[in-house]
């Protein structure tokens, strides 16, 4: 009993909770959802997904995590994504040759050239956002508001209006190869957590972050230099965007400007939350988020197994996220147990009376 009570005070105690309750569900009620299958030497099932589809939440998650940290939010990565989308969709796109009588697409633009320029936009993006906020002083709500409204606009400029089909199959690989059996978009994601959590535990980075969200104020007193941890963790975010751009547009294998990460940007800061980081800033924990982006799917991929009406699919996500965070509340397990413990008492009290 002890050692549960002490495996409660750690972050990822409720995250994970929460996704075991998830699965659990799926267990019993779920028919073939933890069935895996190889073909073609690749693995098949839901569990598959969960990782290749919630690969994109994934990395938003991760940017999301550190601007949160520092007492902020970016409300743009939907809009980020798309603008990444539109770009690199536009600059691989796929001509039609003729090679030995044979029809072939090959790259407007030669592939690498074309993801390295979509990388650069976004994160130019994300330094946009930071110099909003931490140079002119914009609300962060305000600030990123700003690129989430224009920059959809931004997206459907670049792709006319339409969708953009990209042919070039190579391009696929991103977000619909595979590699060791696995999702080849879980190893990108693996390797961009990788290089954030050096970052955030082998340099000043991590503790920088967690002293601006905590107080701003002190830390610059401190000699913290505030402006630029935010403007850092705003181009993170952007580049992490950018990445999920490069994804999803991989595995639709188009660009739509309207829909392309629309609401995406709800998701990440839900899965943040779900991972019981402080929303007002702080002490902040990446695989934390990462375990709430997997819940998050979790539940979507649920709710398209179990065949819930597509038109109470939000309601039905949104309810089961309200008992999540209920129970990782810790105001609402103290109240739900003096109401257990009163209870338990009038009963008692009743039986004594009665004899």
């Amino acid at each position: 009993m002890g050692s549960i009570k002490n495996l409660k005070k750690y972050q990822m105690f409720w995250p994970i909770t929460a996704l075991l309750l998830v699965l659990l569900f799926n267990f019993f009620f779920t028919p073939g959802f933890f069935k895996l299958e190889i073909k073609d030497g690749h693995l098949f099932g839901s569990l598959i997904d969960i990782i290749n589809r919630g690969s994109p939440l994934m990395l938003l998650s991760i940017g999301l995590t550190l601007v949160i940290a520092t007492g902020g939010t970016d409300i743009s990565v939907g809009s980020t994504i798309a603008i990444s989308a539109a770009v690199v969709a536009s600059l691989v796109g796929g001509e039609m040759v003729f090679v030995d009588g044979m029809q072939e697409y090959v790259t407007l633009v030669p592939m690498p050239l074309a993801i390295i320029a979509t990388l650069i936009i976004a994160i130019l993006l994300g330094m946009w956002n930071g110099t909003l906020i931490a140079k002119l002083g914009i609300q962060p709500i305000i600030a990123t508001m700003i690129l989430m409204v224009a920059g959809r606009g931004i997206a459907q400029l670049i792709t006319k209006g339409q969708i953009i089909t990209i042919y070039y199959k190579p391009y696929f690989y991103f977000g619909g190869g595979y590699l060791l059996g696995l999702p080849f978009a879980i190893f990108i994601v693996g390797l961009v957590l990788l290089i954030i959590m050096l970052l955030v535990n082998k340099t000043a980075l991590g503790l920088f972050v967690q002293s601006a969200g905590c107080n701003s104020s002190a830390s610059k007193y401190a000699g913290i230099k505030v402006d630029r941890i935010k403007l850092i963790v705003y181009t993170l975010s952007g580049l992490c965007a950018g990445i999920a751009g490069i994804l999803i547009s991989s595995n639709i294998k188009s660009a739509d400007a309207n829909n392309a990460g629309l609401f995406i940007e709800l998701d990440a800061i839900l899965a943040v939350a779900l991972g019981g980081n402080n929303m007002s800033g702080g002490k902040f924990s990446i695989p934390a988020s990462i375990v709430g982006a997997l819940v998050i799917q979790s539940i979507t991929t649920t709710i398209y197994s179990i065949g819930v009406p597509p038109e109470i699919t939000l309601v039905v996500k949104a309810t089961v996220v309200i008992v999540i965070c209920l129970l990782q509340s810790s105001e609402f397990r103290s109240m739900l147990s003096s109401l257990l413990q009163k209870k338990r008492g009038d009963q008692v009290e009743n039986q004594t009376l009665s004899n």
